[in-house]
C-alpha cells in the first residue's frame, strides 16, 4: 500500500508524527518513553526492525548498536542510516539467510494490520517468536473512535462499501484519495485487531494498551 501524509490542515495536526505538537508526535515519544522502560539497554541491541525504514530510525532519541530494517519497497534501500541496514522482503515469509541469524529484539510498528489475514498475521508472529527473546509489536487498536489511516472517525466499523467510498474522497490521513479499484485495495489492506487478537498471536507477551484521552489508542505486544 502507497501511503502518503498530509503535512498541513487536520492531518498535519493529528497524524504527522514528524510535526511537534501533534497528536502523533506525543504518542511517539510515549511510545518511545515506554520502550525505553522495558529496554534499557537499547542502545547495545541487536533489533530487527519488521515494517521499518532506516528513516524512520533517524528521529530515535536512541539508536541500537545494529538495526536490519524488512521492507517490500524497494526505495528504502537508498535511504543510508548509520548503524541501519535495509532488507527487501515480506515480513511473514523472511529469507532463509535472515531466519538463521538471531537478534535481541523484534521491533515493529504498525505493520501486524496491514500483513493481510489470519493465517499470515500467525506467520508474523511466529517469526516474531523465533528471531529472538524479546519483541515490541504495535498495532493500532480495532476500537479506538478514530480510524487511524484514514483519520476518519468510526470508519473501521461501517460496510465495506461505505469504506471505499470515503478512501475515495476524504483529504486527510495517511492515505490519498483514488479512483474506485484503488481505493477498494487500500481498504481491503488494512485490517485492525482487537486486544483479543493479540493475545492470541502473542499469548505470552503482555499487551500494553497506549492510550489518548484515557481510550486505547493502540496495542503493543512485548516481551
Amino acid at each position: 500500500m502507497k501511503t502518503t501524509l498530509r503535512t498541513g490542515g487536520l492531518a498535519g495536526r493529528i497524524a504527522d508524527p514528524a510535526r511537534p505538537g501533534s497528536l502523533a508526535h506525543a504518542a511517539r515519544a510515549r511510545r518511545w518513553s515506554e520502550l525505553l522502560r522495558c529496554f534499557p539497554d537499547l542502545a547495545e541491541m541487536r533489533v530487527l526492525d519488521l515494517g521499518g525504514t532506516p528513516d524512520s530510525w533517524r528521529p530515535a532519541p536512541v539508536r541500537p548498536a545494529q538495526v536490519v530494517t524488512v521492507n517490500l519497497d524497494p526505495r528504502h534501500l537508498h535511504h543510508a542510516e548509520p548503524g541501519v541496514s535495509a532488507l527487501v522482503a515480506d515480513a511473514c515469509a523472511l529469507p532463509a539467510s535472515l531466519t538463521a541469524e538471531r537478534f535481541d529484539l523484534v521491533y515493529s510498528n504498525s505493520l501486524m494490520e496491514h500483513v493481510g489475514g489470519h493465517s499470515r498475521r500467525a506467520r508474523f508472529a511466529e517469526a516474531v517468536h523465533c528471531l529472538a527473546a524479546h519483541h515490541w509489536v504495535q498495532t493500532p487498536y480495532r476500537y479506538f473512535p478514530v480510524e487511524p489511516h484514514w483519520v476518519f472517525p468510526g470508519m473501521q466499523f461501517l460496510p465495506f462499501r461505505a469504506r471505499v467510498a470515503i478512501s475515495q474522497r476524504w483529504p486527510h490521513g495517511h492515505i490519498a484519495p483514488g479512483d474506485r479499484a484503488r481505493a477498494l485495495r487500500d481498504v481491503a489492506e488494512v485490517e485492525l485487531l482487537s486486544a483479543t487478537e493479540m493475545r492470541h498471536y502473542f499469548p505470552a507477551s503482555q499487551i500494553w494498551f497506549e492510550r489518548f484521552a484515557g481510550l486505547p489508542k493502540s496495542l503493543v505486544a512485548r516481551a
